[in-house]
């Protein structure tokens, strides 16, 4: 006989609870009278039903033990009512968790049970019902004797980080300080999570400094703060002067390094947690996918063969991630054929993987190819993402197929719901222009929802030079000072290369004397190469590379022998 085939009450408007829970069964629980009753009458103990919520049942079951609790007129025992709020909010049953809650036997539910709603509505990101039930508890009556625990303060300043509201969080922050919980571990590491959010690396320190018990998460909240800030030289220094590393605190410090675009630090990085023995941690998913990346940018190949080799000796599970990163190393190190076979080994290729082919099949100028790669997409039901028509749009740019992306750039809304952003344009007006429609590169530029940036401007202005088209190449660089009054160097050498390639040396004089004046120069160039496993870096003018004169005295024996 099946356990919970009685547990249903006859009639639940019969019933006459003692407390404020149900007031009105048939309304708060309509779906408990609903059921028809078995001829038996079988009653369960108080002892059975306690252990029966304990096993958190699914609704059905859930909804007749609560019948058969009203039926007993247990309803006002707070036991009873805790473990059934409880199990409602374990099945997400949010509507009678609140009736229970706003209706509780006694003048309050403990503070057990408010941090158990506040809690789930955290988990949830829902910060305004969390602020709700907060701002409750702080206005109960003084003689009610609840007061907000460091639970409370832990999961309320979650929410203030999921947020992202500073005013809230700053006042949530003088409370902890009121009730002396500042320098609580739980307290603690909520509040450096919840100012590394908001990029306020001053306060995350100080709350980090005046904490008196420090734990894994408390050392690694503070690096990932830094990182995230870009302040990379203080996110290593609280690194390594942590006690106790995990495979997370490596994996901030390593994406650190590769949000950061240092990537030669991502794999001398990877080499040291190797070799840290006494953190005993093996890379996980985030710290291979950022080495992969980094050796993408690199263009480290042989790093790259590696990391791909201990993948494989490991039996390490090849995720979307590791199956994506994987992909983009091999293609932006010029090992196109090895992607196809990643790629290919794939049984059930997601956007991302597909993305990523598609990408790096235009990486190689394989325009046709990505296209292919495109259509297999669609033809097994798997939509495109912005990113992936960003890869079509630039794979149709450099192979010169006006036709397929103008298509595809004009139906991505209506095929694929995808609303063109800034990107989008900018491909789209790199195609146009590069394939001599320069006038109609303009108007799409001039009839775009969204004001064109200057990376737009420049893209066109790129165009005029390989077109040789000066009179639009000035009155583009006239739109570029529009939005930096202050010159952009890229722009201005875009236009002194546009009148280099035609021979004005003149006009070529004076945009850099305009430069000049203005104290602008270009970015530093910076390149790498990969030497038997060994990754070197080289910047423009760079006196300070440890092996410059080496450098020098071959640049010198190439002078002689081609002189």
């Amino acid at each position: 006989m099946r356990l919970f085939s009685w547990l249903k009450a006859k009639h639940l408007t019969d019933i006459k609870p003692k407390c404020r829970i149900c007031y009105c069964s048939t309304t708060t629980f309509p779906a408990v009278s609903q059921h028809k009753i078995p001829s038996q009458n079988i009653h369960i103990t108080r002892k059975e039903l306690s252990k029966l919520l304990h096993q958190r049942p699914p609704k059905s079951q859930l909804k007749q033990i609560h019948a058969q609790i009203l039926t007993q007129a247990l309803s006002s025992t707070a036991a009873f009512v805790n473990s059934l709020i409880h199990c409602y909010l374990h099945i997400m049953e949010f509507t009678s968790a609140r009736l229970l809650f706003f209706h509780y036997p006694l003048p309050s539910p403990p503070i057990l049970i408010w941090n158990l709603i506040i809690r789930t509505y955290c988990k949830l990101q829902n910060s305004s019902e969390s602020f709700s039930l907060f701002r409750l508890l702080l206005n109960l009556d003084p003689l009610i004797r609840v007061h907000p625990d460091e639970y409370t303060f832990t999961f309320i300043v979650t929410s203030c980080a999921h947020q992202r509201s500073i005013v809230h969080g700053k006042i949530v922050h003088g409370l902890v300080v009121k009730n002396g919980l500042e320098s609580n571990l739980y307290v603690g590491n909520s509040l450096i999570n919840m100012y590394a959010v908001f990029k306020i690396t001053d306060d995350a320190y100080k709350v980090f400094d005046k904490m008196t018990e420090r734990d894994v998460f408390s050392w690694t909240s503070l690096v990932c703060g830094y990182a995230n800030n870009g302040e990379m030289d203080q996110a290593c220094e609280i690194f390594y002067k942590m006690p106790q590393r995990n495979d997370v605190s490596w994996a901030v410090i390593i994406s650190g390094f590769a949000g950061n675009g240092r990537y030669m630090e991502v794999l001398v990085c990877l080499n040291e947690m190797f070799c840290a023995v006494e953190d005993k941690v093996r890379p996980n998913e985030a710290v291979l996918v950022c080495a992969l990346s980094a050796c993408a940018n690199l263009g480290a190949l042989e790093q790259g063969n590696w990391i791909h080799a201990y993948i494989m000796r490991n039996d390490i599970l090849c995720s979307s991630n590791i199956s994506t990163a994987l992909i983009d190393m091999y293609a932006k190190c010029g090992r196109i054929d090895c992607a196809r076979l990643i790629f290919n080994r794939i049984p059930r290729p997601d956007v991302h993987n597909f993305t990523s082919m598609i990408s790096g099949l235009s990486y190689h100028g394989l325009g046709e190819d990505s296209l292919t790669v495109f259509n297999m997409m669609l033809d097994k039901k798997v939509n495109p993402n912005e990113v992936t028509i960003i890869g079509v749009l630039n794979a149709c740019s450099h192979s010169g197929l006006v036709e397929e992306g103008s298509s595809i750039f004009y139906n991505m809304e209506t095929l694929w719901g995808l609303k063109p952003q800034i990107e989008h344009y900018g491909c789209y007006v790199d195609l146009l222009g590069r394939a001599g429609y320069l006038e109609k590169a303009l108007e799409v530029v001039k009839s775009m929802q969204i004001k064109p940036d200057i990376v737009i401007w420049r893209a066109l202005l790129s165009a005029c030079r390989i077109h040789r088209n000066i009179f639009l190449g000035n009155s583009i660089i006239d739109f570029i000072k529009q939005l930096n009054s202050a010159g952009p160097s890229g722009s201005e050498v875009l236009l002194s290369n546009l009148y280099a390639s035609l021979g004005n040396w003149e006009k070529v004089s004076e945009v850099r004397k305009a430069m000049g004046q203005r104290k602008t120069q270009s970015d530093i160039g910076c390149s790498w190469i990969e030497v038997n496993g060994v990754v070197h870096e080289f910047r423009v003018a760079d006196k300070l590379h440890p092996q410059i004169l080496e450098v020098l005295d071959k640049l010198n024996e190439l002078w002689i022998v081609l002189s």
